[in-house]
């Protein structure tokens, strides 16, 4: 963790943070553990087929779920399994992995993590700056060079910094009440706190709050400055400052900023053994039935219409031509592509879900990764005794660059660039090449007696999403009175007072949940999409474990209208 993450998260104590969401505090991760399980469907629907667009970790878990009710999920994907959770291995060494996309996932997303334990999937400590698990983390601000092994030696001014952002947190957000709460799962108070949160907090930006907070008016403008550059939990997050605080504030409540792994191989091993893994228990399907078995070893192709059918069936079309009709559909794609990419009935939506996924605001992402010999960042500058090369957090234009690697035997991998929005937008019109040039070439500057370049082998990995025409960002965050948008998108899985012609079509996907941008979000609104499909065919979740939908009312996200 940053310096501000050690001084402003709670210690340790009794039940851990989760990632209980104040928007609607649903213990998903008790709902998915009940041996209950997740509901039934008649029997006479086993079998029913449900279109499932987007292969990503969110229709991954809808149609994992779904088949292991007895239904027969048909998944759609215009490109990889695994959406944003993709992971590259360099040709030379197909061991050696670079994940584009999601990469570090918070120990507090405990639906994420029933998945990635029941998959037997390993994970490691993720090496943010400042963490257990990184050797030394570098700051450089203003061509100042700041070397830490540990928080505590840093300069006094950036423990100034992380105090005020720790005093803004309780000051305006009533942080420890708010952590308190979601430790003890008391619904009742989340909800209050976070109910009377809303009207006041909706149309401020992130810069607004801290700048408006005494703290940092007491501090003063380089503080904030600083704060931006250097961020907590996972580093500068001032491209963060246009987005409303509310998006933060779910962050830094849950602890999503802390406590990262990732996992070994790769990211893009949890969807893919969603897909070909056999559930112990399932209605209908004999034993060994998994994903890829029902569809034969891969999913079908892009969706280029969506229809409703004369018989009230949701009609799919296929980029090639295929079209087929499903009692259910669940779209789980970036939700933009419904108007940009995807041919979709107007009337499938009423209005203002339209003006909702119309005004979705995406976030710019960019990273660039190379190959390297070895660790050698490992090495002793045998002058200062300090690590040759660090956890790097700069105000050039790399912002932040992190140290991987598994083991001293074996090639590793340098993050040189990882950047968002105004930063990222700055690589889109360079390959690869004339991008780590660049990124060496700052590089050289805080580090200027280190030749990493020497250390290089093989070709970079780059990614920048808002490049790809199948996500066109990284991810969603919201703006300063987007809320509205947002509760219309989430709580659209509850269908009961919607028109006939509207019902039976799902939306999931991390960018309809409150939590954008963590695969948590992904996972839990796939979840709600699972509970909407279920009750739209008749079916029902098991009394003694009442699903999302059930508990929508009481405990989900309030109109501030």
């Amino acid at each position: 963790m940053t310096i501000a993450t050690e001084l402003t998260s709670t210690p340790a104590a009794g039940a851990p943070v989760t990632m209980l969401n104040p928007d609607f505090p649903f213990s998903y991760d008790h709902y998915l553990a009940h041996p209950a399980g997740l509901g039934s469907v008649p029997a006479h629907l086993h079998g029913t087929e449900v279109a499932v667009v987007g292969a990503g970790l969110s229709g991954l878990v809808t149609a994992y779920e779904l088949m292991k009710l007895g239904l027969r999920p048909v998944l759609y994907e215009a490109g990889r399994l695994g959406g944003r959770l993709r992971t590259d291995a360099f040709p030379s060494a197909p061991d050696v992995v670079a994940d584009l996309g999601g990469m570090r996932f918070p120990v507090s997303g405990r639906a994420l993590y029933h998945y990635i334990d029941l998959l037997g999937l390993d994970t490691q400590a993720f090496p943010n700056p400042l963490s257990e698990a990184t050797p030394s983390t570098v700051i450089e601000l203003e061509g100042r060079r700041h070397y830490a092994e540990t928080s505590d030696q840093l300069p006094p001014f950036f423990q100034e910094v992380a105090e005020a952002w720790r005093r803004a947190l309780e000051d305006g957000a009533q942080f420890t009440e708010m952590q308190e709460a979601i430790r003890d799962r008391d619904t009742r108070r989340i909800k209050e706190l976070w109910n009377n949160l809303l009207p006041a907090l909706d149309e401020q930006t992130f810069y607004g709050f801290i700048a408006e907070s005494k703290a940092f008016k007491d501090a003063g403008f380089a503080h904030r400055e600083a704060f931006g550059q250097v961020g907590f939990g996972t580093g500068g997050w001032d491209t963060d400052f246009p987005n409303s605080i509310l998006e933060i504030l779910r962050v830094v409540y849950t602890n999503a900023d802390d406590g990262h792994r990732r996992i070994s191989g790769g990211a893009q091993r949890l969807p893919e053994a969603l897909f070909t893994h056999s559930p112990g228990q399932m209605a209908h399907w004999p034993a060994g039935t998994s994903l890829a078995s029902l569809h034969q070893g891969a999913p079908r192709g892009a969706v280029a219409k969506i229809r409703r059918g004369p018989d009230g069936t949701v009609a799919v079309t296929e980029r090639w031509g295929r079209e087929r009709s499903y009692a259910a559909a669940v779209v789980t794609c970036q939700s933009w592509l419904l108007s940009t990419g995807i041919d979709t009935e107007e009337a499938l939506f009423p209005a203002p879900m339209w003006t909702a996924i119309e005004r979705s605001h995406y976030m710019q992402s960019s990273k660039t990764f190379v190959m390297v010999d070895r660790p050698f960042w490992k090495d002793k500058d045998p002058a200062t005794g300090r690590d040759v090369l660090s956890m790097t957090l700069t105000d050039r234009i790399n912002r932040a660059t992190y140290l991987l690697d598994d083991g001293d035997d074996k090639p590793a991998v340098i993050l040189l660039s990882y950047t968002w929005n105004d930063d990222a937008l700055k690589w889109l019109a360079l390959d690869a090449e004339r991008r780590t040039e660049l990124m060496l070439h700052s590089l050289s500057k805080i580090y200027p007696g280190v030749d990493i370049a020497s250390h290089i082998i093989g070709e970079p990995v780059t990614v920048s999403w808002e490049h790809d025409p199948h996500f066109m960002g990284a991810f969603k965050a919201n703006l300063p009175g987007h809320y509205r948008y947002q509760q219309r998108l989430f709580t659209h899985f509850k269908q009961d007072a919607l028109p006939a012609h509207q019902r039976g079509i799902f939306l999931a996907g991390d960018d309809v949940s409150f939590t954008a941008g963590w695969a948590e979000g992904a996972v839990t609104t796939g979840l709600n999409a699972v509970w909407g499909v279920v009750n739209h065919l008749g079916g029902s979740a098991a009394p003694e474990n009442p699903g999302p939908g059930e508990l929508l009312d009481e405990l989900g996200p309030v109109a501030l209208d």
